[in-house]
């Protein structure tokens, strides 16, 4: 729904061990908040797994706006989905190759937000702006110091621009990994003699990352 100021706002954060955001928008926006930890379980997976909850929750809120936060240490998975607005948060200190190792967390992204930008020159910015539009070329981009709000009123157009949501018709964008492999299942052997299913060895360890 439309995330007018006046509107109501409902936050996920989705963390492995432990998180506190939720628990500080709660005291600061007074806001309802909600926070899983997955544990064992990839956080992207677990953040598959409950959005539809998720979504429920935020409706009987009565909120116009779900906002999910995910601890995003699997680049691979990257869980965007095909309704929602996918943003990428990424630190302008970070490295100006960084985009390029990111994966589908950038090039199934709609918008990526870089922050810390008052650090780096215009020049670092540039090339941090064409490393990014590398990856994805149509995705948008937006600057922001949020020290003094730089950039977060363009933010909060493509917010409001938003058409609601149906969580009958909410799909994941892009391809899914190829797969568990016996490692995830708990098998703790080393080597790939040791193991079946999706393996790599030194010799031949192709590149097997597809892309979306």
């Amino acid at each position: 729904n439309k995330s007018k100021n006046k509107n109501k706002v409902s936050y996920l954060k989705i963390d492995v061990v432990r998180a506190f955001e939720d628990e500080e928008l709660k005291k600061e926006f007074g806001i309802p908040t909600k926070k899983i930890y997955s544990g064992d379980l990839c956080p992207d997976h677990a953040g598959i797994m409950v959005l539809r909850d998720a979504v429920v929750w935020a409706e009987e809120n009565e909120s116009d706006l779900l906002i999910v936060e995910s601890a995003g240490l699997c680049m691979r998975c990257s869980p965007y989905t095909t309704q929602g607005l996918g943003i990428v948060v990424l630190s302008a200190i970070s490295g100006t190759n960084t985009p390029l190792k990111m994966g589908p967390m950038i090039t199934l992204a709609d918008l990526a937000v870089v922050t810390k930008i008052d650090l780096i020159s215009q020049a670092e910015r540039e090339v941090f702006r064409e490393k990014i539009k590398e990856v994805n070329g149509n995705i948008d981009i937006i600057e922001t110091n949020t020290l003094q709000g730089t950039g977060m009123r363009y933010l909060m157009r493509i917010v409001d621009s938003l058409s609601d949501i149906d969580k009958e018709k909410m799909m994941l964008k892009g391809e899914p990994p190829l797969g568990v492999c016996t490692i995830c299942i708990g098998k703790k052997d080393i080597g790939w003699q040791n193991h079946f299913g999706v393996i790599r060895r030194l010799k031949d360890a192709d590149y097997l990352y597809r892309g979306d």
